[in-house]
């Protein structure tokens, strides 16, 4: 989910509780507060716990909520994740820590201190893009072993990797890269973890219910349906940002501001924006 600002760059809470309440009655099951597409670089951790808390009153008993805690010190995460269990968190989401490279080693005893932090089932978001360092199957097979480190986020991309797994642990799947949500679903992902969902939440959930009734047929046509949002959202620059503009066209955010070192999207980014949500059928 993200994290709606003022053109001030202030945190507008309210605006964060319209878009948490509209994802909810938009069929999704949890939402994200303070991930990378809700700009947890860039908030405090006073923001961050005011988001949790406010996205727990928005949506109350319709939507589970994860908060993201991940970060690159082990010792401020543990702190994050503590906040997040005290603010009523449903879950947490740990991203691989990022920029310092830690070995293999380092990852797991990482993940299983935050897992041993709290009472909160954990996810792991792997995404190696961004951390600079992959989460390699025998670690995730290992850690699997932790009561609490229970799902994990892909944003690898590594279908065979995931495979092996997923024959060798109860870790459940979720995509982290909305290119790629059907085939994650085919080869036993339990969902997805989308940016792109945030404008097409209810075509989403029509391809998960499609997967599960065996339907393909149905499951490719809305994929393919799909693929000039996600292009749209997703590779032009920063999704965050494009995510953003995407809510103000539907009306859901009056503002698009972002917070450096992030950027609005220009004109011309919302122009191609629109044609492409319109050629996907989500905006008129």
């Amino acid at each position: 989910m993200i994290t709606p600002f003022r053109p001030d760059g202030s945190l507008d809470l309210d605006a964060a509780q319209k878009v948490a309440g509209y994802l909810a009655d938009q069929g999704n099951d949890a939402l994200i507060v303070n991930g990378t597409t809700g700009e947890a670089p860039t908030t405090s951790d006073a923001e961050k716990d005011q988001l949790v808390r406010a996205v727990l009153e928005a949506v109350g008993d319709r939507a589970q909520v994860i908060a993201g805690v991940g970060t690159n010190d082990t010792a401020h995460t543990i702190e994050l994740a503590k906040a997040a269990e005290a603010a009523g968190a449903h879950g947490l989401l740990v991203v691989t820590p990022y920029y310092n490279k830690p070995p293999q080693e380092g990852l797991k005893a990482h993940f299983t201190a935050v897992a041993d932090a709290t009472g909160l089932p954990n996810l792991l978001y792997d995404i190696p893009g961004r951390a600079g360092v992959e989460v390699r199957t025998e670690t995730l097979i290992a850690l699997a072993d932790h009561p609490r480190i229970v799902a994990v986020k892909d944003a690898k991309g590594d279908v065979a990797a995931a495979t092996k797994v997923l024959a060798n642990t109860d870790l459940a799947y979720y995509c982290g890269a909305d290119e790629l949500n059907l085939a994650w679903l085919s080869i036993g992902a339990v969902g997805i973890a989308s940016v792109v969902a945030h404008a097409a939440s209810p075509q989403y959930r029509q391809l998960i219910d499609a997967v599960v009734a065996q339907d393909l047929v149905t499951a490719r046509e809305l994929d393919r349906q799909l693929i000039p949002a996600v292009e749209a959202i997703m590779t032009r620059t920063q999704g965050a940002i494009m995510v953003k503009a995407a809510l103000k066209l539907l009306g859901v955010i009056e503002h698009a501001a972002v917070r450096l070192p992030l950027i609005e999207a220009t004109p011309a980014q919302t122009d191609a924006l629109t044609t492409d949500l319109k050629t996907s059928g989500l905006v008129a």
